[in-house]
């Protein structure tokens, strides 16, 4: 990522002092489909082909990417699309596909223990020096398979999705981490990309966990240390269905 020192005056009580801080670049970046313009993203400039393809992916355009250049910052993909675009504003001021979320077909499974891996994994180097990104993280089969930070906390989701997309992976066999709180626009797009299970260290919304609900997916949110809240579809915890059933007997 792109990072620059900045010089400001740091106050402490009465006193103060100059100090010179890492700070990250934030970027305009357009994407274009098929040749069309599509959108413009406020993004860090790094990682912009899984940027392309996992927002294609992720906001319920198309299943598969068959390819993406680079231009500078504009994003050129290739991809079948299956649905009329149609943009709105998030809260974040990022843009988001019209439309229902698909639903997410997986029996994968995961651990307490296995939660709580995947929380560790999301706090960046990037984050430790800045404070100033989001990061998301992947993990298939139990494994790291890629760690992306970024101004934006959807950009973090899209690259990771990308990063699987352009790869070839099975994303139903995937675990979703990220920093990002989980409202209705950040489910959908883990929802879109056909990934069964969310972990995040933030709090999710009314409209996350109903939109978390009707597609099937499990919402874990508030995942720090050795608590987490499980809002949605429990079942592929069934570790800690068991444990609550002894606690309630």
């Amino acid at each position: 990522m792109e990072i620059v020192c900045r010089a400001g005056i740091q106050v402490t009580g009465d006193a103060a002092r100059t100090v010179h801080d890492d700070i990250i670049v934030e970027d305009h970046v357009r994407l274009f489909l098929n040749g069309e313009y599509l959108t413009a993203l406020v993004a860090s400039p790094d990682r912009l082909d899984d940027l392309g393809a996992g927002f294609v992916v992720s906001e319920g355009l198309t299943d598969r990417v068959d390819s993406v250049e680079v231009s500078g910052k504009d994003v050129y993909i290739t991809a079948p699309v299956r649905r009329d675009v149609q943009l709105e504003m998030e809260s974040s001021g990022g843009y988001r596909v019209l439309g229902e979320p698909r639903g997410v077909a997986s029996s994968i499974t995961v651990t307490a223990d296995g939660i709580r891996a995947v929380t560790a994994a999301i706090e960046s180097d990037t984050w430790r020096r800045t404070g100033a990104v989001h990061c998301s993280v992947l993990f298939c089969n139990g494994e790291l398979i890629t760690r992306a930070c970024d101004v934006g906390r959807h950009n973090t989701v899209d690259k990771v999705v990308g990063y699987a997309a352009l790869r070839g992976l099975d994303r139903s066999t995937c675990i979703l981490g990220c920093t990002g709180r989980q409202p209705s626009g950040m489910v959908a797009k883990a929802a879109n990309a056909g990934i069964p299970i969310v972990v995040s260290r933030a709090a999710s919304t009314d409209r996350g966990i109903l939109t978390a609900e009707q597609a099937g997916l499990t919402l874990v949110s508030f995942s720090r240390g050795e608590r987490f809240t499980i809002y949605t579809h429990p079942e592929r915890v069934p570790e800690v269905l068991e444990q609550l059933e002894k606690t309630e007997r």
